[in-house]
């Protein structure tokens, strides 16, 4: 990566993870990052003053001090225990500001993808990105414990090196050299040794694990399209069996994994290449300090104590130096995670900007339960226009039943009457939002419990007359020994159950206007007709506009709105019987 593409990088990756900084969080967010980075420092100054006791204790050896033996080892006892207590909370409060990030990032982009129906307008406009749910709930996750691991890390490496350098210097002393009858002095040649040593190996390690990053990005995506898939056939499971599908979805589980296996092989075989030379860089970095130590020793110039110094002052100061080398499958895993929520983040943004941009309706609210357009346009995203100009007055009360063809637009009508869909123009008058259900033909059941299913969007109140009532009246009372069991709704209840259902949250919600888009496709007639003769009695205020084929739907709709065709529809003032 060139430095004007890790600087746009970085640039990027700011713009995700500051918001948390400049929050209203911002003061306890430093506040624990300060502690972090205190403990950091603390660990490196313990690490100096082990390494300082290796001196002694290694020279109390060569010279068979018994007393001062075992007075060192009590010392390295207290030291350790320092040491250990510092890194316990160190990593304690690490995981605590982790968490705090995330719950705090995962909070906003929720609300940022589902205000506006963001999650919706995604999808039919055609900038979904793949996998948003794994966006959320794992990259994010990566993201702040990445970002945290990588930069405290890199600041110990940092601040072990300057700690370290000193040390190493001091003890190495210097290098005398003769070159062509002339002697070159190196002072402190340790360092300038481990300098060379991290210098090619981090040129090399980048040159061999680079493509790591790419790979660790397909890698996500791949391993999230199977995991998608076998979550698409649990939710369509009946569907899937009523078709025979069984060797379809093994075809195609069978491809997705494929892309799984294959792109693991290949990470397999460059994380093997990376691991290769890692692990020789550092075994060699273990003797390498000796060998260019020893002369010195067996010159008498230092003790074994000071040899074992300079061994231990070498080790921190290669790992410093070397932290790019043995941090990159980390570092390439987190640069493919700040990808994915760059491009997550942008996908947002791009549906929110062309949102803006193509929603010109303009929406008034009101208490009254009526509906009315004014120059109503609706179209499709490739601007194929389904309704032209249309001007409508519905009054509290009056039932509309939109009729025609398939494909017309009947229910892209109904999304836009409802505020959903972006794309047209024009005047739309609705009462508060809380005041206007949407009923589709297949309706949504949360996870959890059948009451709070029926219940919803509302939450469930105990003990409700008009409870026990809906669900009587809508015909879901052999489920009443169930209602508070937890189960996958959409697969124990049939389409017709699911459909009593939301006319149940109807008459719970009683809204001042109600769509209902195929509401009653899973029913027979006679069913049908209890449901529509029920909203007339227990919601006689309620404003209803259906989407329906059914002949027999007309004598439940004082007037009927009907697509002829070029965009153009027709009001006709009474259904016909």
């Amino acid at each position: 990566m060139n430095a004007s593409r890790f600087i746009e990088f970085m640039r990027v990756f700011w713009r995700l993870a500051s918001p948390y900084w400049r929050s209203e969080q911002r003061a306890s967010a430093w506040a624990l990052l300060g502690a972090v980075v205190g403990l950091n420092l603390a660990s490196v100054y313990m690490l100096v003053q082990i390494n300082a006791w290796y001196n002694e204790f290694y020279n109390s050896i060569q010279n068979y001090d018994q007393p001062g033996f075992v007075a060192l080892l009590w010392y390295f006892l207290f030291l350790a225990s320092i040491y250990i207590l510092i890194v316990v909370y160190q990593s304690y409060l690490n995981q605590m500001l982790q968490i705090r990030w995330r719950r705090w990032l995962t909070g906003e982009y929720l609300d940022r993808w589902l205000a506006g129906q963001t999650y919706y307008r995604m999808q039919i406009t055609g900038t979904e990105t793949d996998n948003p749910d794994q966006r959320i709930s794992d990259d994010l996750k990566l993201m702040c414990d990445q970002t945290l691991d990588i930069g405290l890390g890199l600041m110990n490496a940092v601040v072990t090196l300057a700690s370290f350098v000193v040390v190493l210097w001091t003890l190495s002393g210097p290098a005398r050299l003769s070159l062509a009858g002339t002697e070159i002095v190196i002072p402190g040649y340790m360092v300038w040794a481990a300098l060379m040593y991290a210098v090619v190996g981090t040129w090399l390690v980048n040159l061999i694990g680079r493509p790591l990053v790419k790979l660790s990005f397909d890698q996500q995506r791949h391993e999230a399209d199977f995991r998608f898939g076998l979550m698409r056939l649990r939710e369509n499971s009946e569907g899937v069996a009523l078709y025979r599908g069984e060797l379809a979805e093994r075809a195609r589980f069978g491809e997705r994994f494929g892309q799984v296996f294959a792109n693991y092989w290949r990470l397999m075989n460059r994380q093997k290449k990376l691991t290769w030379f890692s692990n020789g860089y550092n075994q060699l970095a273990i003797v390498f300090p000796f060998v260019v130590a020893a002369p010195r020793y067996f010159a008498k110039e230092i003790q074994l104590g000071g040899l074992m110094q300079i061994s231990s002052a070498f080790g921190q100061v290669h790992a410093s130096l070397s932290y790019l080398i043995n941090a990159y499958p980390l570092i390439a895993s987190w640069k493919a995670t700040v990808d994915r929520l760059t491009g997550f983040e942008a996908k947002m943004r791009d549906t929110e900007h062309l949102a803006s941009a193509a929603d010109r309706f303009v929406f008034e609210r009101g208490e009254a339960a009526s509906l009315s357009t004014r120059g109503l346009t609706v179209d499709l995203p490739g601007g194929q226009r389904l309704v032209s100009a249309l001007d409508l007055e519905v009054k509290p009360g009056e039932t509309v039943l939109v009729s025609g063809g398939s494909g017309v637009g009947k229910s892209t009508l109904l999304r836009a009457l409802a505020g959903v869909w972006p794309f047209g123009s024009g005047s739309i008058r609705l009462p508060e939002r809380t005041r206007v259900l949407f009923l589709p033909q297949r309706p949504y059941l949360p996870l959890g419990t059948l009451r709070e299913a029926i219940w919803y969007p509302l939450a469930p109140r105990a003990d409700d007359p008009q409870f026990d009532q809906a669900i009587d009246r809508c015909g879901l009372s052999h489920l009443r020994a169930r209602l508070d069991e937890t189960d996958q709704w959409t697969q124990v209840l049939s389409g017709g159950e699911q459909q009593r259902v939301a006319f149940a949250r109807a008459l719970l919600v009683q809204p001042a206007l109600l769509f209902l888009d195929e509401a009653t496709s899973a029913l027979d007639e006679t069913s049908e007709a209890t449901l529509y003769a029920l909203l007339g009695e227990l919601l006689p205020d309620t404003t209803v506009v259906s989407v329906g084929h059914r002949s027999t739907l007309r004598r439940w709709h004082r007037t009927v709105l009907t697509a002829a065709g070029d965009g153009q529809w027709t009001l006709s003032p009474r259904a016909i019987a």
